[in-house]
């Protein structure tokens, strides 16, 4: 939220840029006209004189000059229905940070289960009935510290959720901002609505594969597919089978409990 404020900030300040600049020479000129329609009237009467100073409250300034016309070159870059590449982004953005706080629970929540992993190893590689009777001690005698909660599983359970669905939402986005295709139509929408990026309610919908676009002048909708049914061609959606795969060349499974295995993870004294 707080980008898009900027960015909706820097779109506005060029404008007001241009005002401020332009009424403060406009200002100038109007007391300069003032003065030269006094000075017709009382030099041709001869009742009234000021004291010869005045006419410096005319001047414009090297200031003012400059500030104009920098406003004017800044003009060029103005876009008057808003920039909805950085609308895009910042709402790709937030979803980011949400899934950073969703993957924070979930390391927890991991750490806090990583006597599972421990467990597991240790059972799946007693291979004799003595190593097997290993297990059965080690177990029983820590059966209270081994145990795990079901608040954790639900914290667990629900950053796994969260995490997929604000990647998905950040995906969806930025997907947007980066195709020619789908940014020329809803800038197209956007002014044929006659308003401005910022102003407009864009939100991705899982369920329907899109992004869509609300406007506040009017209840039309405009949305983009994300699965590559519509004539825009984004077509983003990959199997479980791919995901996986990502996932197991990432830098944060690698370096993982499960990856690394409960002693090496958890004591980082790795072979």
């Amino acid at each position: 939220m707080l980008l898009a404020l900027v960015i909706g900030s820097a779109q506005a300040n060029q404008l007001d840029d241009l005002i401020t600049a332009s009424n403060a020479i406009k200002t100038q000129l109007n007391t300069g006209t003032l003065l030269v329609g006094a000075a017709t009237s009382y030099a041709h009467t001869g009742e009234g004189m000021s004291d010869g100073t005045l006419s410096q409250s005319a001047h414009i300034t090297s200031e003012q000059l400059s500030a104009y016309n920098e406003a004017l070159v800044n003009m060029a870059s103005y876009q008057p229905y808003g920039d909805l590449s950085s609308v895009l982004e910042s709402k790709a953005q937030q979803q980011l940070e949400l899934m950073d706080e969703a993957i924070t629970v979930f390391s927890t929540a991991v750490v806090e289960m990583a006597t599972v992993v421990e467990v597991a190893e240790m059972a799946t590689s007693a291979e004799t009935p003595q190593q097997e009777e290993q297990v059965q001690e080690y177990v029983v005698s820590n059966a209270e510290v081994l145990q795990v909660s079901q608040d954790t599983v639900d914290e667990y359970n629900q950053s796994v959720d969260d995490i997929e669905s604000h990647a998905n939402s950040a995906v969806a986005y930025l997907s947007v901002a980066a195709s020619d295709d789908a940014m020329s139509f809803f800038e197209q929408s956007i002014e044929n609505a006659n308003t401005t990026a910022e102003q407009t309610n864009i939100f991705y919908d899982a369920n329907a594969q899109w992004v869509a676009m609300g406007y506040p002048t009017t209840r039309n909708l405009s949305a983009v597919l994300l699965n590559g049914q519509d004539g825009i061609g984004l077509d983003l959606y990959v199997t479980e089978a791919d995901v996986l795969l990502v996932g197991a060349d990432s830098e944060y499974y690698l370096n993982g409990l499960t990856a690394l295995g409960y002693d090496c993870f958890m004591t980082q004294e790795c072979e």
